[in-house]
């Protein structure tokens, strides 16, 4: 079967909307708990960029600091981030995740990839293959 050519203009919102929703999907995909999409991705973003400051976290997750002050309260309580003091300056702290994040982090990724191994296990090898080229290409332009 041969796909219908589509120029770029058109293909762009058809795969952003596509990438959307199974990037929703995959997220609602999560062991049961109480921790909400936005305490998980703080918590991501403590893996993925190390220690950082609440402001630094507030920014890379677009929220404002007093929001993000309550999602690291939570997260804390919970023992699933630490705060040491900054080394330079005596006002800030530095947030890092604590070993007991990045289990939970590690949790969620596995519920995750099992929703969607399980999804991709009832495609044919064709379609397989066709997302492995896909995952590839995803890749290549996200790095761009």
């Amino acid at each position: 079967m041969t796909a219908k050519r589509v120029p770029p203009a058109q293909l762009a919102p058809q795969l952003r909307d596509a990438i959307t929703r199974l990037n929703r999907r995959v997220r609602q995909a999560r062991p049961v708990g109480d921790l909400t999409v936005t305490q998980v991705s703080a918590l991501t973003s403590l893996r993925l960029a190390g220690a950082m400051t609440p402001r630094e976290l507030a920014d890379v997750e677009r929220v404002q600091p007093p929001t993000m002050t309550k999602i690291v309260g939570k997260l804390e309580d919970r023992g699933l981030v630490r705060r040491t003091p900054h080394p330079t300056d005596g006002r800030q702290v530095i947030l890092a995740a604590t070993e007991g994040g990045e289990a939970v982090l590690d949790q969620f990724e596995r519920a995750r990839d099992e929703w969607l191994a399980h999804r991709l296990a009832a495609l044919d090898e064709d379609e397989r293959e066709t997302l492995q080229r896909a995952a590839e290409i995803l890749q290549q332009l996200a790095r761009a």
